[in-house]
């Protein structure tokens, strides 16, 4: 099979989920790993894909940035955000995670009274300080499209923490649970769920039954919200497991 040929195929099953990983492809194409990782450095080039560990995702999935984000589902990220604000509490500890249906809360916690918020979004600093709410920003590496504090330091320094409820953003949901497509956010995603009991995960409807590279929770970790109806084969499966 000529290289052009290879590429156009692994475009293809990157297309379908918006990720893959490597092994699948060396499966699909039955191709040794160093052809496939030739291949995809080639694609990185070109500017169709970004590397990640153990495979690749799409450029506009890894490209996505936090302006960009702001700007697409803005109605239905503000109800999400209002229905997520009311199960906080007066005086509780919150970890709001990097993303821009958790920074839409902000607005909603503004009235409650001595919370404290404890993030890895750089984003949501202005915001939080201009409602004067009491806040803590994890220590780590900044990643500069979605502006979040990711990696081994954030980890680290989220176990200096602890907090009553926390809300995760993710970027898809289905029965195997919930993912996003970068590891180092998943890090940090995974740790804050492990860490509370208290978790709620924030997912518009364009989330549904979609799977990114890193599922970092379970369904039966938290409570969903959305701004639609959540589907009967994810309640399902989520109290199927609560009940194992």
């Amino acid at each position: 099979m000529l290289n052009v040929q290879r590429c156009n195929l692994i475009l293809k099953l990157i297309n379908k989920n918006k990720n893959i990983k490597l092994t699948e492809i060396v499966d699909k194409l039955n191709v040794s790993e160093a052809t496939v990782r030739r291949d995809l450095n080639l694609l990185e080039e070109k500017g169709k894909i970004k590397r990640v560990h153990g495979g690749a995702v799409l450029m506009d999935v890894a490209e996505e940035d936090i302006i960009f984000k702001k700007s697409i589902f803005s109605n239905e990220k503000n109800k999400i955000a209002k229905i997520a604000a009311s199960f906080v509490k007066d005086g509780d500890k919150v970890y709001l995670d990097a993303g821009t249906t958790t920074g839409a809360m902000i607005s909603y916690l503004a009235h409650k009274e001595n919370i404290t918020v404890i993030t890895n979004g750089l984003s949501h600093l202005e915001e939080l300080n201009k409602h004067k709410i009491q806040t803590y920003l994890i220590g780590g590496r900044i990643k500069g499209t979605t502006a979040a504090i990711v990696g081994g330091s954030a980890v680290l320094s989220l176990k200096n923490y602890s907090y009553d409820i926390a809300f995760v953003g993710a970027n898809g949901v289905n029965e195997d649970g919930y993912s996003t497509p970068d590891e180092e956010e998943a890090a940090v995603k995974s740790t804050v769920v492990g860490n509370c009991s208290r978790v709620y995960f924030l997912c518009d409807s364009s989330k549904f039954f979609k799977k990114s590279f890193m599922n970092f929770a379970r369904l039966e970790d938290g409570v969903l919200i959305s701004e639609a109806k959540i589907p009967e084969e994810l309640i399902k499966k989520r109290l199927n497991k609560n009940n194992q």
